[in-house]
Formats: C-alpha cells, structure tokens, sequence
C-alpha cells in the first residue's frame, strides 16, 4: 500500500493509539507486558515531505496488570515517575523511504537521559483526516539509568512497540 501524507499540523489521537513495552524478566524465563495509558504527541509535515514532532508518555501511566509490579516499575527503581514524570521521543527528522517505510531519526529521553534513537516506522493508513504509524524497536534500559537488576533476574534489552494515529489539525 502506498499513502500520501498531507502537509501540515497532526495531533496524537490517545485514544486510537498504544505504546507498549515489554522485558523478559526471571532470567529470561517471564516476559512482563505494560501499556503506558498517558499518551501525547504533535507533529509538523513539511512541503519536503519530512517530518518533525514529540511523543510524550506520562511515566506513571504503566500498567501491566499487576498493582505491586506497577509501582515499583515507577519508583526509583525503574521510572523514576516521581521525579521524571515524563518519558519523551522528540522526532528531530522523519522521511519517507521506498514504500511505506519511515525513517525516524529522534532522540529519547528516560529518567532525565536523553540518547539518539533510530527507529523504522511503517505508515500503515493515510487520509485527509488522518495517518497511522506502526513501530517497534528495542531499548538498552541501562543507558537511561535504569539499573536495577536484583539477582540478576532481568538481562536484554527491552521492547517497546507503538501504534500511534495522528488526525489533522485546522490550520
């Protein structure tokens, strides 16, 4: 499928679009899966076709079903919420590849670190109305800070994965 994606001014629509993660954890044996629930973002396409935005997650909205688990993955072991309320991926550049393959080059921040990130994104739907992106992409949580590792239980990396579903905004 090829799409065309107008020019403009898009808004995150939360309720059409997740951002997940999930780790292997007991030395590999259980992966935990979490939805983060606080989902914002904008962004600008340019007559050129490249793109520039900012997705926001709210650090506190992690839920993976299990209360316990869920605070202390937004306590200083893990998230930091408290005191890092936000985890965001500012897209410096996304273009558009052969088919429906969208290059992003970003920068993501996690406990107040901020490291460059690549990621392939596939645009999946385009209307006058609205685009869906699809991605997935893994994160080394130790270079946010994120350390935390009690007996050695939780190696790897972890994965996140997203659907985001911008609408047009008037101009």
């Amino acid at each position: 499928m090829t799409v065309t994606v107008a020019t403009g001014l898009w808004q995150l629509d939360p309720t059409a679009s997740t951002v997940a993660v999930r780790h292997k954890s007991v030395w590999g044996l259980v992966t935990v899966k979490g939805t983060f629930t606080g989902v914002t973002g904008r962004g600008e396409v340019a007559a050129d076709g490249t793109a520039t935005g900012t997705l926001a997650i709210d650090a506190a909205s992690l839920d993976t079903k299990n209360k316990k688990r869920d605070d202390h993955l937004r306590s200083a072991d893990f998230l930091d919420a408290a005191n890092h309320p936000e985890i965001t991926f500012a897209v410096r550049g996304a273009e558009r590849q052969a088919g429906d393959v969208v290059h992003v080059d970003g920068q993501l921040t996690v406990r107040g670190i901020s490291r460059p990130q690549q990621v392939t994104a596939k645009l999946v739907s385009a209307d006058a109305d609205g685009l869906t992106l699809e991605a997935e992409f893994t994160v080394v949580r130790e270079e946010f800070g994120v350390t935390f590792n009690q007996m050695r239980m939780m190696g790897g990396p972890t994965t996140v994965t997203a659907s985001l579903r911008f609408t047009r905004t008037a101009v």
